[in-house]
């Protein structure tokens, strides 16, 4: 189960909205050097202590993140950090 699972809403074209999602991996990959990845419309992300994906769909995108025990103390900043992020990429972008 994800410690931190966000879903944002947007009206963005599947294409625009894997842009987005770059966009935010690639945000995340700089400030928390984090590995990422796509298959398909899903972007998986690690590092040390840190993984999860964001899954796009039609009109939503959704992130979802497990920490282990030593980033959990952090959890609500990483929380309004990446929401914040979401709303920037996705919610602006429409």
């Amino acid at each position: 189960m994800a410690d931190i699972s966000i879903k944002q809403e947007h009206q963005l074209p599947l294409s625009k909205a894997k842009e987005a999602a770059q966009q935010v991996a690639d945000r995340m990959a700089t400030e928390f050097d984090m590995a990422t990845q796509w298959e398909g419309d899903v972007l998986s992300f690690k590092r040390s202590g840190v993984a999860g994906t964001l899954a796009l769909r039609e009109k939503e995108a959704q992130i979802d993140i497990t920490l282990d025990f030593l980033f959990k103390a952090f959890a609500g900043t990483l929380k309004e950090k990446v929401e914040r992020n979401m709303r920037k990429y996705f919610a602006e972008a429409a």
